[in-house]
């Protein structure tokens, strides 16, 4: 729907999608139901209908489905789209979303609490008593992404802790110290750091560059006398770490 179709139908001396709530409420404005074609149901992202919707939307809000989402943002991607979606945390990692976080093409938004999310669905929630809303199921570990400014994205990271070789020691197998907490990234380090992938919760391009993650950049290493050709994680003192992020201090 275009900008210029917004009417003050609800009598608020305002236009917005409260207009369009009560003008389809009041039957003003007629749903059209999808039809799909040849290749894709109706309703699926890819079809050439919704691709047709998609060249005229200012800002794409939505829920993906997970199965797709590499694929989804690489429409919004190509078709220059601001967006604001929901995904699982674990698409950080992926190779088709970390480089376009490195190159600051997406970022976090405001999470969920915990990281857990509530939807509304037909299927029963099997959550605990703590954790049941009726009418809605539970999904742990999601995220807000989007490409739109948001305030955090601008707020420096403060730092207070001092480097220290007992508590930031380096990795097997490669060149950069580990700091287990974005809390804890030394404010008098400018080297190459390797961090949890919750870094990005609160990350300010002005302040870091990401370099990379181990999966990228962690070398063979030998652990219990087995070399590992392909490690994809880092080490220290034989110990596999978690995924990490590899940044550096701005000077």
């Amino acid at each position: 729907m275009e900008v210029s179709e917004f009417k003050d139908w609800n009598g608020d001396q305002a236009e917005s999608w409260a207009d369009v709530e009560f003008a389809l409420e009041h039957g003003i404005y007629k749903p059209v139901p999808l039809e799909g074609d040849e290749k894709y149901c109706a309703g699926d992202f890819r079809s050439k209908e919704c691709l047709e919707l998609l060249k005229g939307a200012d800002v794409v809000v939505t829920n993906p489905p997970f199965s797709v989402f590499r694929e989804f943002v690489a429409t919004l991607i190509e078709y220059d789209k601001k967006f604001l979606i929901i995904g699982n945390k674990n698409a950080l990692t992926y190779k088709e979303i970390f480089p376009l976080i490195m190159q600051n093409k997406i970022w976090l938004g405001f999470g969920f609490r915990g990281m857990v999310g509530f939807f509304k669905s037909p299927y029963e929630d099997f959550a605990s008593a703590s954790e049941h809303k009726d009418g809605m199921i539970r999904n742990s570990g999601v995220h807000w992404f989007t490409n739109i400014e948001v305030a955090k994205f601008r707020e420096e990271i403060p730092l207070w802790e001092k480097y220290s070789p007992e508590k930031n020691p380096r990795y097997d197998n490669y060149d950069a110290i580990e700091v287990s907490k974005t809390a804890e990234i030394p404010v008098d380090y400018f080297g190459v750091m390797g961090v949890p992938i919750t870094f990005l919760d609160k990350y300010d391009p002005r302040q870091f560059d990401i370099l990379g993650n181990s999966e990228m950049f962690a070398e063979p290493v030998v652990v219990d006398g087995k070399l590992k050709k392909n490690p994809g994680r880092f080490y220290v003192n034989g110990k596999r770490m978690y995924d990490r992020l590899l940044i550096r201090r701005k000077q």
